[in-house]
């Protein structure tokens, strides 16, 4: 029956929203978990998905995932907003939950988008119910769930892991609101310049729905031409996503941040500052940049210097948490603070050197003094020794009987590392 208020509510609704797919045939992205006769494409169609969790970034396909598990599975859905929704909320639902699979054998799935936002009691208020399969958990969030989430849900939960969209996946999603004559923009007349399109694809950083928008807006606000077509040029799709166009091709993008690294590497804090603004200036994201001296931090300083690690992390969360442009100066005292400190790349040979050997005695065994079982815990027996019982340091057999011999870790005399020196010899 025609509904003239559901109709407006179409109408009125965002691109977005519109276009929002509601089948994996139409699910754009994240081909790591969707494709043909994938894990998850086989729980979904043959609706036996258990609870699950879907995060990573913003615009990524998490909700809808959760809407085409609702239009795919048998059984009732209820939604819920973490940051809206309370114990009680979540109580009512699991009493009807149980109601309807006692006397129906209907399922109850529980939809609950930013589920990182339920504090303890509400998450422990849906455990037994998990427990029991009275609801399916089926939560989304931005924020990592080992870190964010209790625990007990998490455990009882598969973990999906999103990644932005792909510059390409978001050309595919743009072309077909383009398209699209029934949710789209199918009906109108518009030239979409393709390096208009480029950039939509590219300034959204994996974001679909941000590209959206920007589509929407500049479909809206471009005037038709005299043949009643709508135009939309680079300098209309930088305006509408409000981020200038990248001034850097490609090739010369991944120029310009191989340069920012090996300026960090050869502690020129000039060039490394120099490079860090063209590239934000060029339209890159802060988080590339703050990254990439996470990565540094821990292959070119390394125990010279361990605080770099950490100012490094502290200079990503001030880009997560501030945005730009208040976050430059952090990336810019991290960027000082790296080029600056002592260098040592034992960190990366000594991994390199471990990684080599972890995969050529991969069946090496676990030496008797180390494996799990109660008598190893005892010294009187001649195994395990607990090391401070002896002072904090007693030396024994740890690597297996064919690396025994072994030496990964080989500090060099650069800054705070020349103290491991002293300390290895020590310990022989």
């Amino acid at each position: 029956m025609y509904d003239l208020f559901t109709d407006n509510m179409k109408q009125f609704a965002p691109l977005a929203d519109r276009m929002r797919p509601s089948s994996l045939s139409e699910f754009i992205g994240q081909e790591h978990l969707i494709y043909k006769n994938s894990f998850l494409v086989r729980a979904i169609t043959s609706g036996s998905i258990g609870s699950c969790i879907f995060y990573g970034p913003p615009a990524t396909g998490k909700t809808t995932i959760a809407n085409i598990i609702a239009n795919t599975c048998k059984g009732q859905f209820r939604k819920l907003n973490a940051v809206s929704s309370g114990v009680g909320d979540a109580k009512q639902i699991i009493e009807e939950a149980r109601n309807a699979l006692k006397l129906y054998g209907t399922r109850t799935f529980l939809l609950l988008d930013e589920c990182h936002r339920w504090n303890k009691a509400q998450s422990d208020c849906v455990l037994q119910a998990v427990e029991e399969g009275s609801i399916t958990f089926i939560g989304s969030t931005t924020e990592n769930p080992y870190i964010n989430m209790t625990r007990a849900i998490v455990s009882r939960c598969r973990v999906f892991e999103f990644k932005p969209l792909s510059k390409q996946n978001i050309i595919t999603a743009l072309n077909r609101a383009l398209t699209d004559k029934e949710r789209g923009y199918g009906e109108l007349k518009i030239d979409m310049q393709p390096d208009a399109l480029e950039h939509l694809a590219w300034a959204c950083s994996g974001d679909v729905r941000n590209a959206y928008n920007a589509l929407e807006l500049a479909v809206k606000t471009t005037p038709a031409n005299a043949d009643g077509v709508i135009v939309i040029d680079k300098q209309t799709a930088e305006e509408c996503i409000q981020k200038k166009a990248i001034s850097l091709d490609e090739n010369t993008f991944y120029d310009v941040l191989s340069a920012f690294c090996k300026s960090l590497r050869g502690s020129d804090a000039d060039a490394a500052l120099y490079y860090s603004q063209k590239l934000l200036l060029s339209g890159c994201d802060p988080k590339i940049i703050a990254r990439r001296m996470i990565a540094h931090a821990s292959e070119d300083v390394g125990m010279a210097d361990s605080n770099a690690l950490l100012i490094a992390i502290s200079a990503l969360e001030a880009v997560k948490e501030l945005g730009m442009p208040e976050c430059e100066l952090a990336l810019s005292h991290a960027i000082i603070y790296i080029c600056e400190a002592e260098k040592s790349n034992s960190v990366y040979l000594a991994m390199s050197a471990a990684k080599e050997d972890a995969k050529n005695f991969i069946d090496a065994p676990v030496p008797n003094n180390l494996k799990n079982h109660p008598a190893g815990y005892n010294d009187k027996t001649g195994k395990y020794k607990y090391p401070h019982d002896y002072g904090g340091y007693v030396k024994q057999t740890y690597l297996p009987a064919e690396l025994k011999d072994r030496v990964y870790y080989k500090p060099l005399s650069n800054g705070k590392e020349k103290n491991m020196i002293r300390k290895k010899e020590r310990n022989k």
